[in-house]
């Protein structure tokens, strides 16, 4: 195999000519004409981008950046709005740690985020891979960014059979032996733009990869093989019910969701907890209907089956949860939510 350097360099030089395009990233030839990357964007897309592919992302970093375009503003957003417009990326424990973390840069840090990887990690929400990555991209400090791609291009560079995720030690060790000190944050992108694009997960396209010539697991005819995954265990089945009642005057009854666990701090409709079986937790006394319908939703762990109760609720309906919300904007909800909501409009559309 070539020495690392002249791995980098062969690397660096796919990457002038083949960089992606993303509204967050300064390329290679702007770097080069000294732009610096704004460490507001590279924040900001490094959360979004948390377990979301760069297509889901892309919309919504560019909405965040008309809406918000520095981490001042950013910090002085009110808690809904920024939920709402979070509303369908998932993983919402982000968006809360997002504005966390704006507040401590904005009015701690004098809008300043710090350029080490030490310093990263002490804010909200930022772990060690994402430390790493916004200081390398950021700052250009030599860190080793080790996401789903590095895995799957080192893994298949150097031929690693240890399956994942027991193999993720052995992978970061093998990946910070190739980093190097000139060029890093480019370095950075280029591994995960060549995972993205090239040494993908199915077909990797081995006959115009740059690292085609020392890549062990080519040359052992494997590298579609790896990496080599974990048997995963079947994902448990949770039920519950989802209560969307509507008032004469088109107000719906919505609550939101507990700032901790999942959808937290999210608006929603009420219902019981997901458990084995659906929890009859209707918020209001209503003449409740069920659909005949479910929403079906999986989440990291679970799948969920959600059964719709809808009814029209009275004028002076006192809701024993939830508040009544005289405007929805249904991109506010998150997807589950909005998979019911949309079924609901169905059946009263059905109706009218």
């Amino acid at each position: 195999m070539r020495d690392a350097a002249a791995m980098a360099a062969d690397l660096l030089d796919w990457y002038d000519q083949n960089a992606r395009d993303l509204p967050w990233r300064v390329g290679p030839a702007d770097r080069r004409a000294g732009v610096q990357p704004d460490p507001y964007m590279v924040w900001l897309s490094e959360i979004m981008l948390q377990q979301t592919t760069v297509a889901a992302v892309r919309g919504y970093f560019e909405q965040f950046i008309t809406l918000w375009p520095d981490v001042t503003a950013l910090a002085a957003a009110e808690d809904a709005e920024v939920m709402g417009e979070w509303a369908g990326l998932g993983y919402y424990a982000r968006a809360r740690n997002l504005l966390k973390c704006a507040r401590v840069v904005a009015g701690e840090l004098n809008g300043v985020f710090p350029d080490t990887a030490d310093g990263l990690r002490a804010l909200p929400g930022i772990g060690p891979y994402t430390a790493a990555a916004i200081a390398a991209i950021a700052f250009d400090r030599p860190e080793t960014v080790v996401d789903g791609n590095v895995e799957r291009v080192t893994a298949r560079l150097f031929a690693v059979e240890t399956p994942l995720p027991r193999a993720k030690a052995e992978l970061r060790a093998l990946a910070e032996k190739l980093t190097p000190v000139a060029r890093p944050g480019d370095y950075a992108q280029a591994v995960m733009d060549l995972g993205a694009t090239i040494c993908t997960p199915k077909s990797p396209a081995c006959g115009v990869c740059p690292w085609r010539g020392p890549c062990t697991a080519l040359a052992a005819g494997i590298a579609a093989d790896l990496p080599a995954r974990e048997a995963k265990k079947p994902k448990p089945i949770r039920h519950g019910v989802a209560y969307i009642g509507r008032r004469a005057d088109g107000a719906w009854l919505l609550e939101r969701r507990p700032d901790t666990g999942l959808l937290g701090g999210m608006l929603g409709w009420p219902g019981g907890a997901w458990g084995d079986a659906p929890q009859e937790q209707p918020p209001a006394e209503a003449a409740w209907r069920d659909l005949g319908e479910e929403v079906r939703h999986t989440f990291t762990h679970f799948h969920l089956r959600l059964a719709v109760r809808v009814a029209d609720l009275p004028a002076d309906c006192t809701p024993e949860r939830g508040e009544f919300v005289a405007r929805l904007r249904p991109s506010d909800l998150p997807t589950v939510m909005r998979k019911a909501y949309d079924l609901a409009r169905a059946e009263w559309a059905g109706r009218a």
